[in-house]
């Protein structure tokens, strides 16, 4: 059985989503979906045309496999192409849709998808991933990376290797963010090990920004239509029981990047209950995050700071200027570690380890903590691993109170007479790259 589809798209369809529908019958054991699509880039255009596949069964999402060159489907009960969930093919109407991320003129784009249905018997066992484990390591700062992709969406590389980079730059946990999809979660679960914690996720790469929902299992609408904010997919995440985190807020955005940079007006920052203000390697759009950031907790949100290199394959020269999460759990599991970045038990290093506390009346804070108090705030921070011409800064409520060259000593010390709301510190490097930041101390 075969069916065809055919049509055109112009720069007015861009950031839609196109449906086509089609019956599969009752005997169904394989489905093989092809989409051609011309130009790939349009002559002169400077960036190429970018359009995927959504996949649908009568009973919810199937699968997608955002920005990747190759767009073919197939599945059955024993296999299913990266980005795609296998398992049996369920009669009734299904439908492939074309999310149009981005079209550039001259136009138009004309497309075919053809949808071949197979009912020859599958012979093969359906896959299986079982489960792996991590062993109790108990209370501790652990390591981590938060948003990392692999090729079930645009990554250049399997799980298997994603995971093994978490090894290699001796990381306790890295969390697998595939765009629109959770198609890799069962296969990086079944690697965790005692040396490695996997974690799971879904990046919502939608036409006006990205987010990650963080310890989730479950696919997440992440279309912004048919009557549906940002902020109601941000509340579904969160009723879930998963972390939302606004990604890369101030990336580089249309046609570059697209969709790339935050532009919800409900969600600035709305009920988030964190924002990556470190994505990749330290550049001027973190710098831009970072202060939006100090700017949302001025106007009296309480968010958290997270980090993600946003990974999306081996990198040649390492990712040493990169920031990961260093954060205090009870203990080295997804759960744990959520639930301190939750709390803002956590701080962002490329290198240098800090510790931030506060003091006040006899009371105690550190990161993440409330001091409530009307008496003056010490605030100290020590820290180690710095280099020559590195710099200490602390901060209240975005501006700088006390800055020292981090090489003269290993502590700072500062002392507030009238209680500002929040206080952070950070380490810069001498030409101003951040090193390292705090999650903020908070006065009531």
């Amino acid at each position: 059985m075969q069916i065809t589809f055919d049509g055109e798209l112009t720069v007015a369809d861009m950031k839609k989503h196109i449906e086509h529908q089609f019956e599969m019958p009752t005997d169904a054991t394989l489905l093989h979906i092809t989409f051609d699509h011309s130009p790939q880039r349009a002559e002169d255009a400077p960036y190429a045309n970018q359009v995927s596949l959504s996949l649908f069964d009568p009973t919810g999402f199937r699968g997608a496999r955002h920005n990747n060159a190759d767009q073919t489907i197939r599945l059955s009960i024993a296999e299913a192409s990266p980005g795609y969930l296998s398992g049996e093919l369920p009669a009734g109407q299904w439908t492939v849709v074309i999310d149009i991320h981005r079209i550039m003129p001259p136009d138009p784009l004309t497309y075919t998808i053809q949808v071949k249905i197979s009912n020859d018997p599958i012979t093969d066992e359906p896959l299986h991933f079982p489960k792996g484990t991590t062993a109790s390591r108990g209370k501790g700062w652990y390591r981590g990376d938060l948003h990392g992709h692999t090729h079930h969406s645009d990554g250049r590389w399997d799980v298997a290797d994603f995971v093994q980079y978490g090894r290699d730059y001796n990381l306790d946990f890295v969390t697998l963010t595939d765009h629109n999809t959770m198609s890799p979660l069962a296969e990086v679960d079944s690697l965790s090990s005692d040396d490695v914690l996997t974690m799971g996720g879904m990046e919502l790469t939608t036409y006006y920004g990205h987010a990650l929902a963080l310890g989730t299992r479950q696919w997440h609408e992440w279309r912004t239509h048919q009557g549906k904010t940002m902020r109601d997919l941000a509340q579904d995440i969160i009723d879930s029981g998963a972390l939302y985190v606004i990604a890369h807020p101030r990336s580089l955005g249309d046609p570059q990047c697209t969709g790339c940079r935050w532009e919800f007006d409900d969600m600035m920052p709305g009920i988030a209950h964190a924002v990556e203000v470190w994505n990749g390697l330290w550049d001027s759009y973190n710098q831009e995050g970072l202060e939006l950031y100090y700017e949302w907790l001025n106007q009296g949100h309480k968010l958290v700071m997270t980090a993600g290199t946003d990974i999306h394959g081996q990198p040649p020269t390492g990712v040493k200027s990169a920031g990961f999460n260093i954060v205090l759990a009870d203990d080295l599991t997804e759960a744990d570690i959520l639930n301190a970045i939750r709390q803002g038990k956590s701080y962002l290093s490329s290198g240098p380890d800090i510790k931030s506390i506060a003091f006040s009346d006899g009371k105690q804070a550190m990161m993440g903590d409330t001091l409530t108090t009307n008496a003056p705030v010490k605030l100290m921070l020590v820290w180690d691993g710095t280099d020559e011409g590195d710099n200490v800064r602390l901060i209240s409520e975005g501006q700088i109170i006390q800055e020292q060259d981090a090489t003269q000593s290993k502590r700072i010390t500062a002392t507030i007479d009238e209680p500002a709301k929040w206080y952070v510190a950070e380490i810069r490097a001498e030409n101003g790259d951040l090193k390292a930041v705090t999650n903020p101390i908070w006065v009531e």
